[in-house]
Formats: C-alpha cells, sequence, structure tokens
C-alpha cells in the first residue's frame, strides 16, 4: 500500500497557497498526497495560521484524506519529504515596494523581477534558498524542489550552480498564461495549440504556434498586432504591440518583452503610478489586505475568485502539473526553467533556461531549440549575463558583481546610475542582506 505524498511548501502563509491547495484537491486522484506541510517563519505567522485553517476547510469540503500540518519549524516539515515548493518573499511586500519605489524615484523602472528591482529580490531569496537546498540534501535528498519564487531565473541559476542539491526547477505562469491566451485568441481547446517555447523566465519566446498541425505563429502575431487583443498579464500595463515590429520580430514575445521593446512608455505609466501611491507592490498590498480579510471568515471552503487578480494567477496548474508528472512518468511537454544542457545553442550547458521539456520520473528532459534567431538572442544573452552576475553577487556578496550585473541590465541607462540605485537598495535592505554587510565591515577593519 502508498504510503501517500509528503509535500512541503516553504512560504505557506502566501496569499497564493489556496490555489496551490486547490491544485493539489483536483489532482488527488492522480497525486495521494497524504501530507501537505505549510512551512513559514515568525513573520509570516498570523498569514500562516489563517491561510493553513482556510487550507483545512478546502480540504474537508473536497473530502479528500490530505493531512494539512502548519508549523514555522522548516527541518520538521522537511523530513523525508517527497516535493517542496518554494514561494517565497523575503522582507515581505514592503521590501518589493522599496524594490520598485526607489529606481522609480530616479528615474528607471522598478519592477519586482526585472532590472534592479529584480536584482535585490535575487539578492535577498538566493541565500535563503541555498539555506534550505542544503536542509533538503539532508533531511529529504530525493525530493525534487519546485521553485516559484522571483525572480525565477535567477534563482534556477543559482540553485543549479552553487547548491549540491541539482533536483531543482523552476516554474512560472507566464508560459501557461500565454499559452492560455492565445488558445482563447483563436478559439479552440487548450490541447489543439502547441507553442515551441525558448529563451528565458520573463525573457521568453514562443518561436512556432501550432494549431493541430498547422503552422500558425503568423496568424497570431497579426492577431497580437490588433490594439483590441491583449496578451498581458494583471501586473503589466496591457500596452499594445506595433503590428510592423510584430511581423519583423517573427516570434510571440511574453508580456514581460513590453519592458524591453517599449521601455519609455512602461516607465511613464510605471512614474505615473508611482506619483500617486499605486505603484504594483502597494496595489497588491491592499488587495493581499482584502484577500486576508475574506480568508479569516470560517464559512470559506474554497479558493476566493478575488485570487485571480494576483498576477501569479494559475501558477498552481505549473506547480502542480510538474508534480503529477514527475510522480506518473506522464512524459507529457511542459514550459520550465531547467539546466540548459545543449537546448538553446548560445546559451552556457550549465545555465537554466526557460524551455519546452519532456517530463519523466527522473525529472525533465529539455527539448532542443538550437540556434535562437540572430535578433532573439542578443537581449538573452544579454539577461543571461545579468543573472548569472546577480547569482553570483548574492552567493558572495560583491558589490562589485552587483554593479556589474546593473550596469549591463538594458533597463538601467549608466553606470553613475546603476551605482546610486545600488547604493540606495542596499542601505534599504540591509537587514536581508548580511553578506553584502559582513564583507563591508571586513573591508573597513583591513584598512
Amino acid at each position: 500500500m502508498d504510503k501517500g505524498l509528503k509535500v512541503v511548501t516553504i512560504g505557506g502563509g502566501s496569499s497564493y497557497t489556496p490555489e496551490l491547495v486547490e491544485g493539489f484537491i483536483k489532482r488527488y486522484h492522480e497525486l495521494p498526497i497524504k501530507e501537505l506541510w505549510l512551512v513559514d517563519i515568525e513573520a509570516g505567522k498570523e498569514k500562516l495560521e489563517i491561510v493553513g485553517e482556510l487550507a483545512k476547510r478546502m480540504v474537508k469540503k473536497a473530502g479528500v484524506p490530505i493531512d494539512v500540518h502548519i508549523t514555522l519549524d522548516r527541518r520538521q516539515a522537511l523530513k523525508n519529504a517527497d516535493f517542496v515548493t518554494t514561494q517565497m518573499r523575503v522582507g515581505l511586500l514592503d521590501a518589493r515596494i522599496k524594490d520598485e519605489r526607489i529606481p522609480l524615484e530616479m528615474g528607471m523602472i522598478g519592477q519586482e523581477t526585472n532590472g534592479a528591482g529584480g536584482l535585490f529580490k535575487g539578492l535577498r531569496t538566493i541565500p535563503i534558498l541555498l539555506e534550505i537546498t542544503e536542509e533538503m540534501q539532508e533531511l529529504c535528498p530525493d525530493a525534487w524542489l519546485i521553485n516559484f519564487t522571483n525572480p525565477a531565473g535567477m534563482v534556477t541559476e543559482a540553485l543549479l550552480r552553487y547548491s549540491a542539491h541539482k533536483k531543482v526547477i523552476g516554474v512560472c505562469n507566464v508560459p501557461f498564461n500565454m499559452h492560455l491566451s492565445i488558445s482563447k485568441m483563436l478559439d479552440v481547446e487548450m490541447e489543439r495549440v502547441y507553442i515551441e517555447f525558448a529563451g528565458l523566465n520573463h525573457m521568453l519566446f514562443g518561436l512556432h504556434v501550432y494549431l493541430d498541425d498547422q503552422d500558425v505563429t503568423e496568424k497570431v502575431l497579426e492577431m497580437l498586432g490588433d490594439p483590441t487583443i491583449q496578451l498581458s498579464m494583471k501586473n503589466i500595463a496591457p500596452l499594445p504591440w506595433n503590428q510592423q515590429f510584430l511581423k519583423a520580430l517573427g516570434a510571440v514575445p511574453c508580456p514581460y518583452h513590453r519592458y524591453y521593446y517599449k521601455t519609455k512608455d512602461i516607465l511613464d505609466e510605471e512614474l505615473e503610478a508611482f506619483k500617486n501611491g499605486k505603484t504594483r507592490a502597494e496595489v497588491v498590498k491592499k488587495l493581499e489586505e482584502e484577500l486576508f480579510e475574506l480568508y479569516k471568515d470560517p464559512t470559506l471552503t474554497i479558493k476566493p475568485p478575488q485570487l485571480e487578480q494576483r498576477g501569479g494567477a494559475y501558477y498552481s496548474d505549473a506547480a502542480c502539473n510538474v508534480i503529477s508528472s514527475i510522480y506518473n512518468d506522464k512524459k507529457d511537454v511542459q514550459v520550465l526553467n531547467v539546466q540548459n544542457k545543449g537546448a538553446i545553442q548560445q546559451i552556457d550547458y550549465l545555465s537554466a533556461v526557460e524551455v519546452n521539456c519532456i517530463v519523466t520520473k527522473n525529472g525533465p528532459i529539455p527539448i532542443t531549440v538550437g540556434e535562437l534567431p540572430v535578433h532573439l538572442q542578443g537581449l538573452v544573452q544579454q539577461i543571461k549575463s545579468f543573472e548569472r552576475l546577480g547569482a553570483e553577487a548574492a552567493v558572495t556578496g560583491s558589490y562589485e558583481k552587483a554593479l556589474l550585473a546593473l550596469t549591463i541590465n538594458p533597463l538601467i541607462p549608466s553606470d553613475e546610475m546603476a551605482e546610486r540605485v545600488l547604493q540606495s537598495l542596499l542601505e534599504a535592505h540591509e537587514p536581508y542582506l548580511p553578506a553584502f554587510f559582513n564583507q563591508s565591515k571586513e573591508h573597513v577593519k583591513q584598512n
């Protein structure tokens, strides 16, 4: 008799957890989870308890025998786990507000996964995730880590390079959203649409779109050039694409490409929101407060529809699908952040890429794309350099590597501005960046 699976969710007090729980309930017939452990830190204790109680009510209503455990003891939770999911926000939403507002004060894009804000979310997050993988090596060495914590590309890069625990997969809801939106545009079921995805997290292109056996890429690009049709997400301004540009590009850009191809337009939108005290982080903070008020209701036994207003809506499908496919050896195709292993020719073998993968009981196998078209590869390689340097800075606490990462990022206008924003964000996040400040103090002593 199968003992059932033990799944651990670190960052269990997240507002997204009910969606994850819903995903596990929906798949219980193929994914027999016996224990679901929701883990958080002291600062997240109240939210963890609220979400944990809602999770228990959801499981009870569904009539599935999943035991939900709530704990602040990460080691206890990790012991003998089969799968571990991570959805953390080091410094909570107040840190995200700083990541967005400080760059905007200096006249550059402020966003939680791109540019200066993205780097600092990585610098705060990577050391904690490396600690978690160290504990996993000791307590559950065979468990897969399914990471949804942003910036997922940089985080996956760091874990693949610097952790002894190599069973690491990064998931993101962007490819799922793109697949869903394109299927709706074509007015067909998702199963009939296949998209050849390749690139990096939040730097992902649909190289080809197939409807049944027909290549419909040109048709999709033509439709995307129509300003009344939007392929965007809740957290990105739905600015329309230039039709001639899309035709020339010849590939479907992801919503985050607006930061790179429409930088001024996005910056203008963000500066307007900044002046009104409505950056995305501030909007999300208010939305989270409303969600947790709903979650407190003892009569609530389902995931509330309001959760879909968050930019990460539908991520449970990405996280639950990959867990189920590994457990059941489905050999289906999913878009995941994995080690490149030659899938994209211009990217280093060891680096993290986001590509279509065949998911087996031994993990995902990336599907080879070959060489990216010349007009796509430059930006992809530039962002990969940013991710690699950012990951190295997070591990070493190197000011120079962090400065270099920022200066080569296309969203930072100059080396001088890179240094200014680096110093301001270091100061703002000092409690969460011990590697940088311990090193600085030693440097001062030596001189």
